[in-house]
């Protein structure tokens, strides 16, 4: 699995911008996928999960009811849907997946930096 996170950019404060987690090679199928996100100086935050059949698991309070985690298994890829985005989800965001098989495998995408312009 070689993943690539993808669709970051520059966004005004309540506007929309949608991430893609792409896997190349192997079939995302089997794994549960999350975002994660990092900003300069502070640490890693987790802000969703979706599991292997399609169920959003976990959203951080800090995203809730503006953030929407989806998959599309034809496309291989997990979207994260960001709507009304704020000044402090500027942000680089990672993508990961984990295996439901094999325990400890999992894998990371490059990321791709998020600005939130007020």
């Amino acid at each position: 699995v070689q993943l690539q996170a993808s669709g970051g950019g520059l966004v005004q404060s309540g506007g929309s911008l949608r991430l893609s987690c792409t896997s190349s090679g192997d079939t995302l199928d089997d794994y549960a996928v999350g975002w994660i996100r990092q900003a300069p100086g502070k640490e890693r935050e987790g802000l969703s999960c979706i599991n292997s059949s399609g169920r959003p698991a976990y959203y951080a309070d800090s995203v809730k009811g503006r953030f929407t985690i989806s998959r599309d298994k034809a496309k291989n890829s997990v979207y994260l849907q960001m709507d009304s985005p704020k000044s402090e989800d500027t942000a680089t965001y990672y993508c990961n997946a984990v295996s439901r098989r094999i325990l400890g495998r999992n894998y990371w995408g490059k990321g791709t930096l998020v600005t939130v312009s007020s």
